[in-house]
């Protein structure tokens, strides 16, 4: 069985370029953001990497920590973060989990549970490695994203997403499609019109089962 929105995700011990962590234990009581890669030195990861590096600050006004995995060593992940660095115009802080035996790839169900690493592997051998993970203090995931090895990932939209759960979370509302912070919310529907304007006040009625407020100031 795969890993599923609000499943506890696996408290694993992994190595990283930044030393030996426990997954849970380096959540601590954050949000995190865990971005896989299917190799290192690959030209649309190294990209990635780099905008992951360029919003250091937006990630830490957030409350977050991210962290990388790539399917590639201790070593790999050392030399490559001078080409993110590079690439991106800003330092790579974050660490990258050095999952050469797949157990993470195969514990977050991007690969299944026979597959392995052939001699002379290319990124096609583990093209599915390419996913986001936004995970909640609570240690639960809260969202996951895969894209193919020519997509680059926006991380605008991981930004926007992230910034959607910790509203939601924080006010016990929904974000409508393309919301983006200081926008309306969706009321949910088991809070009644009553409780509804004591928390809101004034609400906007689109449908019976559609209203949309102003969050409280």
């Amino acid at each position: 069985m795969g890993l599923r929105i609000n499943d506890t995700i696996p408290d694993m011990t992994v190595e990283t370029d930044q030393g030996t962590i426990k997954l849970h234990d380096w959540i601590g009581d954050s949000w995190a953001i865990l971005f896989s890669h299917p190799k290192d030195f690959t030209p649309v990861c190294t990209t990635e990497f780099g905008a992951v590096a360029q919003l250091a600050d937006e990630w830490a006004k957030r409350g977050t920590k991210v962290i990388g995995i790539s399917v590639d060593g201790v070593e790999d992940h050392k030399k490559w973060k001078t080409d993110i660095e590079t690439a991106g115009g800003a330092k790579a802080g974050f660490p990258i989990i050095a999952d050469e035996d797949l157990a993470v790839a195969k514990a977050f169900d991007m690969l299944p549970a026979e597959a392995y690493l052939p001699e002379g592997r290319t990124p096609n051998d583990s093209a599915t490695v390419r996913s986001v993970f936004i995970v909640g203090p609570d240690k639960k995931l809260k969202l996951s994203m895969t894209y193919p090895m020519n997509v680059g990932r926006n991380f605008a939209e991981v930004l926007r997403a992230l910034d959607g759960l910790q509203t939601a979370a924080k006010h016990s509302v929904a974000t409508p499609a393309n919301w983006e912070v200081g926008q309306d919310v969706v009321i949910p529907t088991s809070v009644n019109a009553e409780d509804a304007k004591a928390k809101f006040g004034t609400f906007k009625t689109v449908l019976p089962y559609l209203r949309m407020a102003k969050l409280p100031g």
